[in-house]
């Protein structure tokens, strides 16, 4: 395991995993049905080794692409990595029972935006306008939950941790992008 270099930014609580109390959808269930969930734990902690970064990257491609079909411009087969990557922190939140990631959050902190040159946002979008809150704007990107836990409870441990995050480092704004898929 490759440790991570150390964040510019104190890392909020969920360093020492927060537990969470949630539902799972059941595998291959075709419509949601509160008699298919069944409960688990949820963990919440920031990416420390690289091989956690390396379990995110997979999860994003299993849904971005494998899932939402977005073809993916990877030098990793079975991973979406990109130039951000390295520079980011990554949230994590694992099912206990399995130990697998089951949903990840990457953060690009104003340190880091300065260090890279940019946020990914600033390559799809004029966001000059935004200079004044660039010393205390975060992007948030590549945010995923596996199928099966898209109960709320996932999305909830990573915005939990998120807000723990601003609060603790003082940051004011986030911004970020999306891919949202349509089903007419």
């Amino acid at each position: 395991m490759n440790n991570l270099p150390s964040s510019a930014f104190a890392f909020s609580s969920t360093v020492s995993p927060h537990v969470y109390q949630s539902f799972s959808r059941s595998q291959g269930a075709e419509k949601f049905s509160a008699a298919k969930l069944e409960r688990t734990n949820l963990t919440v902690s920031w990416a420390r080794h690289t091989d956690e970064v390396l379990q995110a990257q997979r999860l994003r491609f299993a849904v971005f692409a494998q899932e939402m079909g977005a073809r993916l411009s990877t030098r990793l087969p079975g991973h979406d990595v990109d130039y951000f990557d390295s520079f980011c922190e990554h949230l994590l939140v694992r099912d206990e029972r399995t130990n697998e990631v089951v949903g990840t959050c990457r953060v690009l902190t104003p340190a880091q935006a300065k260090r890279v040159g940019s946020t990914f946002s600033d390559l799809a979008f004029d966001l000059t306008r935004l200079r004044s809150l660039r010393s205390s704007m975060v992007e948030l990107g590549r945010s995923c939950v596996h199928h099966d836990y898209r109960c709320g409870g996932v999305a909830m441990a990573l915005w939990g941790a998120l807000v723990e995050f601003m609060v603790r480092n003082q940051m004011s704004t986030m911004i970020g992008t999306a891919s949202v898929v349509s089903h007419s």
